[in-house]
């Protein structure tokens, strides 16, 4: 049967049944702009809510200092294991599986002035690599706080994007004086804004970062904050974990089984974890989606029934001039498949056109922006087809094999 003939039947028959067709159309059409939306609007919260946890970092584990609780080659138990500048060289010398390896002093409460403005601010001193550790990216103009500035410590000034607002307003940092209990700092650069929705001493937006050792001479704090590294293969952080332990157990002389002779944040696992959630909600949103387009699927499977019914005879001169059963089966799914594909084509059409222009609005408000925007993708657009297919085959089955099974005697008899 050719495409010319298949076409006209469509034809003829929307023409017979516009009203119950076109009803059946915009069902499909609605269906899949449901499904669509749903798993759009799915596909943009998991975005937002990854560059959210990324925000803090990606594929890292964030180390502390903690006291044991284990007695340990004549030590007593509840001896506080600090962290030194050295371990960071001794991490990076005996574990090769490390990426990076970086640390971090904190102060809290600081005076920082600039001209007349006079706020309290957290300072952090920090390394070159804790820029790429931590997503502290700088804004276009500027820079982080770099080697040089460590060897030489320098008074420069890296600024979280809030602080330098509330330091200069809308005006240019970058090459600003800022003074830190009363001691000039040039500030070299200012963060570029990014979303995150973790942390463990604030936002990074709030921070104002100094050279390490320039942190070091000022306050004199001989313990680090923290330690950051990241590991080349992301599957291993446990397994580095208690390498870890060991290491810094030999060092500090605390047994390596002692789980709270140090304290660990698998930001990693954080993110594995999240992205398994946001999966599981945008499986879920589709399910929705998916049962809204299967009742509009009953409607077509309802329209080839009537369609079936109101040809009988028609079926039965084909199948008594020798029409096979499998053309009249291959008819009829293909004009399930037609209805289906269509109604769906417009509802794919109209869903990208509303998206596209949601995304140009913008949105000011910080915990509508973590919702994201939906996010059309092509993976999104194959599994709507996909869903379309099936729907429209089944719909189209069950109507053409009842069509196929028609006595040609008696439907010749049909009036």
């Amino acid at each position: 049967m050719s495409p010319s003939i298949i076409y006209n039947i469509f034809m003829r028959d929307f023409r017979k049944q516009r009203k119950r067709m076109i009803l059946t159309l915009v069902a499909i059409l609605w269906g899949t702009m449901s499904i669509m939306m749903l798993l759009g609007f799915g596909e943009g919260l998991k975005v937002q809510f990854m560059k959210g946890t990324n925000g803090l970092g990606e594929g890292i584990v964030i180390m502390w200092g903690g006291q044991t609780s284990i007695p340990y080659e004549g030590f007593g138990k509840g001896r506080r294991i600090p962290l030194y500048e050295s371990d960071i060289e001794l991490l990076k010398k005996n574990l090769p599986e490390l990426e990076e390896v970086a640390g971090e002093y904190i102060r809290w409460s600081v005076e920082v002035s600039q001209k007349d403005n006079i706020l309290t601010e957290r300072i952090n001193g920090l390394f070159p690599a804790y820029r790429d550790l931590r997503n502290m990216h700088p804004e276009m103009g500027g820079r982080f706080i770099n080697k040089l500035d460590i060897d030489m410590k320098r008074r420069v000034a890296f600024l979280g994007d809030d602080v330098k607002e509330r330091l200069f307003g809308d005006k240019d940092a970058v090459g600003e004086t800022i003074y830190i209990q009363k001691m000039p700092f040039k500030v070299v650069g200012v963060m570029k804004h990014k979303v995150q929705m973790n942390s463990y001493q604030g936002q990074d937006e709030d921070v104002i970062v100094i050279p390490a050792t320039t942190f070091v001479s000022i306050f004199g704090d001989p313990y680090l904050d923290n330690i950051i590294y990241k590991p080349y293969d992301l599957n291993s952080s446990k397994v580095i974990e208690r390498r870890v332990f060991e290491v810094m157990g030999a060092k500090n002389k605390f047994d390596p089984t002692d789980d709270r002779a140090l304290s660990f944040w698998d930001v990693i696992e954080t993110n594995r974890i999240t992205n398994n959630i946001m999966i599981g909600i945008e499986i879920f949103l589709g399910i929705i989606g998916g049962l809204t387009l299967l009742i509009a699927s009953v409607g077509v499977a309802n329209i080839m029934y009537v369609s079936i019914k109101e040809r009988t005879r028609e079926i039965g001169v084909k199948m008594a001039v020798g029409g096979r059963r499998i053309y009249i089966i291959f008819q009829f799914l293909l004009e399930a498949l037609g209805i289906t594909f269509l109604g769906g084509f417009f509802g794919i059409a109209i869903t990208y056109i509303a998206t596209e222009i949601f995304k140009k609005i913008p949105l000011e408000n910080e915990a509508v922006m973590l919702l994201g925007k939906p996010t059309i993708s092509l993976e999104i657009g194959l599994v709507v087809v996909l869903i379309l297919g099936i729907m429209g085959f089944l719909s189209g089955l069950f109507p053409a094999i009842k069509a196929a099974s028609v006595n040609p005697v008696e439907a010749l008899r049909y009036e």
